[in-house]
């Protein structure tokens, strides 16, 4: 009998609560239409940050910026479905797998040659299609009151052994996971990939999304848990209710479990407004968005123009990630690998 993957009890209220925001919630399908002269932009990037972005974008240039906020691979799809007769000038996420898609289905304009030139190479694909704008790291967060540090996984690969089951969490329902998934096909092959998501389905407990699964880490529901960094950063910087009881833990040595995701944004072949979307493209990466990200409140990485991230965080070019290109990261074969292992 094929096991079942567990998952965490969501209280009625909470689902009711969750449906109603996402009918309410902003997306590149809403039927409201933008003035003639806005920028349109599909954004899955986080909505807080991407509005710091507009409106110091506006003031600067008096452009208007009008934002379709969706996830990843929503508004991908999407983007997709639409091909040419799109309204969007640019699309932005907050993991890359969206963005080659969008790259695969030939959608996007070439990004101007000044732009590409703020962001090192390894933060953005070798076709010049798009750019990386932010990245994030691949952590383990654990309890170590459940466990300890010397019995952590040396690898995220360890984690489909018989000896994790029901003793990780994670959120496969979400792109953030599915980024990740997509670096351990790219790094280990379809045979390994399969087996590990297989082993996952076997012992991982799910959960909603990357905050649920720290705070069920947090309250020893699970000893370890997979997350981006970003999130127990923010916890920590405030009252830490969500991560007080946690550590994190990096796998470096170019394992899967060291995937830094880059946060992509590229101008779209059809964008109606092409000159100021290469501009907002270019203020994202210029010094003054990188400062916007690295100086507020999202803990992400900037990538460009020399800006430095925060100084909790360990410098990027420390955690010794897996080197990948991130245009090559296969966003649909992850879905089919992770549907035919039962995870979605």
């Amino acid at each position: 009998m094929r096991h079942v993957l567990r998952r965490a009890v969501v209280p009625v209220v909470a689902v009711t609560l969750l449906l109603t925001g996402c009918a309410a919630g902003g997306s590149g399908g809403g039927s409201e239409e933008a003035p003639a002269d806005a920028l349109v932009v599909y954004n899955a990037q986080h909505e807080e940050l991407t509005q710091e972005w507009a409106d110091a974008f506006t003031e600067e240039t008096g452009i208007e910026v009008v934002l379709r906020n969706g996830d990843d691979s929503e508004l991908g799809n999407q983007l997709v479905q639409e091909g040419a007769a799109s309204k969007a000038d640019v699309f932005l996420t907050e993991n890359s797998p969206a963005m080659s898609l969008v790259e695969e289905a030939d959608l996007f304009a070439p990004v101007d040659e000044a732009t590409l030139a703020l962001v090192p190479e390894q933060y953005r694909p070798t076709s010049g299609l798009w750019t990386g704008i932010a990245a994030r790291s691949t952590v383990l967060v654990y309890n170590p009151e459940l466990i300890d540090e010397s019995e952590l996984p040396a690898s995220l690969l360890d984690l489909q052994k018989p000896e994790w089951k029901d003793r990780w969490g994670a959120a496969p329902a979400k792109a953030d996971f599915q980024a990740i998934v997509s670096a351990v096909l790219a790094t280990q092959g379809e045979d390994a990939t399969r087996a590990w998501l297989e082993g996952m389905a076997e012992n991982a407990v799910e959960y909603r999304n990357n905050i649920v699964t720290m705070k069920a880490v947090n309250a020893g529901e699970v000893p370890v848990g997979i997350i981006y960094h970003y999130y127990w950063y923010r916890d920590q910087d405030a009252a830490a209710e969500d991560s007080g009881n946690t550590k994190l833990h990096y796998f470096g040595n170019q394992d899967p479990g060291a995937f830094v995701s880059i946060s992509g944004g590229g101008v779209l072949k059809n964008a109606q407004h092409p000159d100021e979307a290469q501009q907002f493209l270019a203020f994202i990466a210029g010094e003054q968005g990188q400062r916007i990200l690295g100086e507020g409140y999202s803990f992400e990485y900037p990538v460009a123009s020399d800006v430095p991230a925060k100084s909790e965080l360990p410098p990027l070019d420390t955690l010794d990630a897996p080197v990948i290109d991130p245009s090559s990261l296969n966003g649909p074969q992850v879905i089919e690998l992770m549907t035919e292992a039962g995870l979605l």
